[in-house]
């Protein structure tokens, strides 16, 4: 019987695997078919990934890279190519949040450690990645934005900035890989929990002090998520349907979108 899941015969290349939206794209990507190479930094996080997909039903590889090194880079991602599968589908996905401060005291190294790896490291896995789909004529590229790229996040200069970065770069890479027939999109996820993520940001913001959040956690809490419409946070569940997709034939026509997972507004 043929297999009629969207992805069959295709490799995706997930970045920041071993993290929890990584691991839920991957196990969605597998589920619709897709071989997955997933790429981290974290060898324990890589391998705890893995487990988890191990009764996916397809091939699941591992690869320890830094995405900052632009070497390191070439070398893993032609790896992938060469000994696993050529990459069809790139789930760009590799971040890190950052300090929370504000602006007039924000961590000039902190803020450079969270471009390097947000946008410069995100502009390395596309540049190489993309290079080998314009050969064959074909690719899928998904970045992850933040709505923290859509409106600038009190205390999170850094953060921000990068995001509205990749919003940027997705446009841009849109244009430039269309004629060779790869589309290149972006998802911007607001609030997702609960978790580590969820409560990281409720405490910085609580610790940071500014007119915009109250000192109290459990009041920050409220306050962030009176900001949504929908007056709750995103199940981290809501992301990989929108990468799927993204880089599925129902959306054929679009490219240089950035899809907010927002709960509205």
């Amino acid at each position: 019987m043929q297999d009629s899941r969207r992805f069959t015969g295709r490799c995706a290349l997930i970045t920041g695997g071993g993290g929890d939206i990584g691991l839920a794209t991957a196990a969605r990507l597998a589920a619709d078919g897709a071989d997955i190479a997933l790429l981290d930094m974290d060898s324990a996080k890589l391998e705890a990934a893995r487990d988890k997909l191990a009764d996916s039903g397809v091939r699941v590889g591992t690869f320890v890279c830094d995405v900052t090194d632009h070497a390191a880079v070439d070398r893993i991602v032609g790896e992938i190519e060469s000994k696993f599968a050529p990459i069809d589908l790139l789930f760009n996905n590799a971040g890190f949040q950052g300090a929370f401060s504000p602006v007039h005291t924000y961590p000039a190294n902190d803020f450079r450690q969270v471009m390097e790896v947000n946008v410069i490291g995100a502009f390395h896995v596309l540049q190489r990645v993309a290079a080998a789909m314009v050969e064959r004529g074909f690719g899928r590229i998904v970045n992850t934005a933040s709505m923290a790229g859509i409106g600038g996040p009190p205390n999170m200069a850094a953060y921000g900035a990068s995001k509205f970065a990749i919003v940027g770069l997705t446009q841009t890479a849109a244009k430039d890989l269309a004629p060779h027939g790869i589309r290149v999109n972006a998802i911007s996820p607001g609030f997702i929990g609960p978790g580590f993520m969820w409560d990281r940001q409720v405490e910085k913001q609580a610790a940071a002090g500014s007119q915009y959040y109250d000192a109290d956690t459990a009041r920050v809490a409220e306050q962030m998520i009176s900001s949504v419409p929908m007056r709750r946070y995103g199940d981290l569940s809501e992301i990989p349907g929108a990468v799927s997709f993204l880089m599925s034939d129902d959306a054929s026509y679009m490219t240089g979108v950035n899809l907010p997972i927002s709960g509205g507004g």
